[in-house]
């Protein structure tokens, strides 16, 4: 796995404190949106479906800094939107990296070559730069041509000056496993990339393009295909080993939606950053308030299809610490591709999907903002 060893043992001496602490329910990956605003509008996006007022909200440094606080998360991923639009942004994640919180600033690179020289090369920083594969399948997957040509010319940019850089890809049910595979031949080898963040697409409900998410089945078969042909090629994952396992359909993993809260203009987001029914103005309120139970697959329709790493990868994690030497195992022989998969979860007993998110919005955007929050243009 490519993730340094400071941040595993760092990660690692914190999972074990919260074990000990006899913590149950704690974040390990805080999800900071500091805007919805993006220079892009992808067809499989569910987070940029917001009337202009709401696009042209900013999260202050103070407030992104204090959830920081609030939060205790020792990871910090920065999404949007695109958060290089923040005219702060480089502000907020210095005050993140002076907290010793490492931090992955999520960008689709069009503006990354033009704004490093506001950032420090540290190993608390990484730039996670989104491709969805090679240049036809991104171009098509963020609806425009050339994003693919300028995030790879952005990515060599940033390695030349010293940052730690990975890629974060989605993969949907268009990419054969043949074609994912060469993709990460390129950028493990050609782009030389730290790391590879890789999840199935979520089915974002009000997502433009609804036909290629994938569901469970063809998510652990198409992982199973990758991983079988990727034997020996070095890939370096940027997730923990029993996550990519998970995926391959090795592993029986219910979601931990608390191990990944989200922040944002709105608020403490409930119950994940990729589900919005509701806001609340505290991270304790988040953790103590929510309904955690009825969430997750086996729970909740809208929860059936999804194993995406900001529900699972929290999961994977505990599961390697309180189980070492079977993660060992895994890394050491490999995934698993040809034995019969782990049993499913049962959808059963699941409750009937709620359609919430117009009201949630609507109530949003007629409340008061949340305080300090700024409104400007992009």
């Amino acid at each position: 796995m490519a993730v340094p060893l400071i941040q595993q043992i760092r990660v690692g001496a914190y999972v074990v404190k919260q074990r000990l602490m006899g913590v149950d329910k704690y974040p390990l990956v805080l999800m900071l949106e500091p805007l919805f605003r993006c220079n892009l509008a992808c067809p499989g996006c569910g987070k940029i479906d917001y009337p202009d007022p709401i696009l042209n909200k900013r999260l202050s440094v103070r407030e992104c800094l204090d959830a920081v606080d609030e939060c205790g998360a020792p990871v910090v991923s920065i999404p949007g939107g695109e958060p290089l639009l923040h005219k702060e942004i480089d502000r907020i994640v210095k005050g993140i990296v002076a907290r010793k919180k490492f931090v992955y600033l999520c960008t689709n690179a069009l503006l990354m070559e033009k704004k490093l020289h506001l950032f420090s090369p540290t190993p608390y920083l990484t730039f996670s730069v989104h491709l969805d594969g090679l240049e036809k399948h991104h171009d098509r997957a963020v609806a425009q041509e050339g994003v693919f040509k300028r995030a790879v010319a952005a990515i060599k940019s940033a390695a030349a000056k010293g940052f730690r850089v990975n890629v974060n890809c989605t993969l949907f049910d268009q990419m054969t496993a043949p074609e994912a595979a060469e993709f990460f031949d390129f950028v493990t080898n050609d782009l030389g990339v730290e790391g590879i963040t890789v999840s199935p697409g979520y089915a974002y409900e009000r997502a433009p393009d609804q036909d290629h998410f994938l569901n469970r089945r063809k998510t652990k078969q198409l992982f199973r295909d990758i991983f079988k042909l990727g034997r020996g090629r070095k890939w370096r994952f940027s997730q923990s080993t029993l996550f990519m396992d998970f995926l391959a359909g090795n592993q029986e993993y219910r979601c931990t939606p608390w191990g990944n809260p989200t922040r944002n203009v709105f608020g403490w987001q409930r119950p994940c950053y990729l589900l919005n029914e509701g806001y609340v103005a505290s991270f304790a309120e988040l953790m103590e308030e929510t309904e955690w139970d009825i969430y997750g697959t086996g729970n909740y329709e809208k929860c059936a299809d999804c194993m995406v790493h900001c529900g699972y990868e929290a999961t994977a994690v505990a599961d390697t610490v309180a189980h070492p030497l079977k993660a060992l195992k895994v890394a050491l022989r490999g995934f698993e591709t040809d034995a019969p998969m782990a049993p499913e979860i049962p959808l059963d007993n699941q409750r009937p999907a709620e359609f919430v998110f117009e009201d949630v919005v609507k109530g949003l955007s007629e409340a008061e903002p949340v305080a300090g929050t700024r409104s400007d243009a992009a």
